[in-house]
């Protein structure tokens, strides 16, 4: 079958062996697993930390967390009840619907509508639509926000994110096309430091040290390449970029990451986090990744 359901998950599998796990909470895929166009051999693509929590009580740690309607620490007015990143990641979603199985590929999708407990913490109505669709060397997420109020409430206003955690030597990988794209550091040490834009000036981007830096207007198409791999990510409606790995110097106070598991990945997370989108009453926007094994 294409697309196993459990109570839990949801499995997609390709005519040709690739295959690809969706948990119900937080809609978070926890495993990709494909050839590329020289090599059949299935390698999983994502990194999935040995101690991440799967049993709904608490965000993963790997795979592709969804973030959603905050980056972050909350910094919008109707945010302030949120915890960091949002709750799209720690809400179980529902499965809707099989929307694509013939030879290309296979894809479902998932939904999630305000709850008790969302109600709890953001008063705002909305509709997320989750679109998960593996090919044979390509998976592809398209988050669909729709404002569900009427259209003479004010703008729904958001940040929205895929928090990719892509399997690679983290000492060897390098990031590109980013020089010349402005960019903030988080990992400076004081708020204005972190507030003061900078200008990328290396043709790759490595991440040997504590790397946390959001990229602006950045090129929605990122190459990510180490010895023996090749992975591009491809963006739509998505004007930002992140890059992200603890390193030493953090990654041992992240109690849910196994020791020395930051050199196993780097996060590569398209999103529109710096400023908000804003979404009128009865409109819908869809941000778009497509991932590709090149090599």
């Amino acid at each position: 079958m294409p697309v196993q359901q459990s109570t839990d998950r949801v499995v997609l599998k390709h005519p040709k062996g690739p295959s690809a796990e969706i948990l119900l909470y937080g809609a978070s895929v926890i495993s990709w697993k494909s050839g590329s166009s020289t090599s059949p051999e299935l390698v999983e693509r994502l990194f999935l930390s040995a101690k991440a929590a799967l049993d709904g009580s608490k965000p993963v740690r790997g795979g592709i967390p969804v973030v959603f309607p905050c980056f972050g620490p909350p910094t919008h007015p109707e945010h302030t009840k949120l915890s960091a990143h949002g709750f799209a990641r720690n809400s179980t979603w529902k499965f809707d619907s099989v929307v694509m199985d013939n030879e290309a590929g296979v894809s479902v999708r998932l939904t999630l509508e305000p709850n008790a407990s969302i109600k709890a913490v953001y008063e705002r109505p909305f509709h997320l639509a989750y679109v998960v669709t593996l090919a044979e060397h390509q998976i592809s997420t398209d988050l669909h926000v729709n404002n569900t109020a009427l259209s003479t409430t004010s703008p729904l206003e958001f940040q929205a994110l895929f928090h990719n955690y892509i399997r690679a030597p983290a000492n060897e990988v390098l990031v590109s096309p980013l020089n010349g794209v402005t960019y903030y550091s988080k990992v400076e040490p004081t708020e204005e430091l972190r507030n003061t834009p900078k200008v990328e000036q290396r043709d790759g981007v490595d991440v040997k040290s504590f790397t946390d830096f959001v990229y602006v207007d950045a090129p929605g198409t990122y190459e990510i390449d180490w010895t023996g791999g090749h992975i591009q990510v491809r963006t739509n409606n998505f004007k930002d970029v992140v890059v992200w790995n603890p390193q030493a110097e953090r990654g041992p106070t992240i109690n849910d990451l196994e020791d020395k598991g930051w050199e196993k990945y780097l996060c590569v997370e398209p999103g529109h986090v710096r400023g908000f989108v804003s979404l009128e009453g009865g409109q819908t926007w869809v941000g778009q990744q497509v991932i590709s094994v090149v090599n």
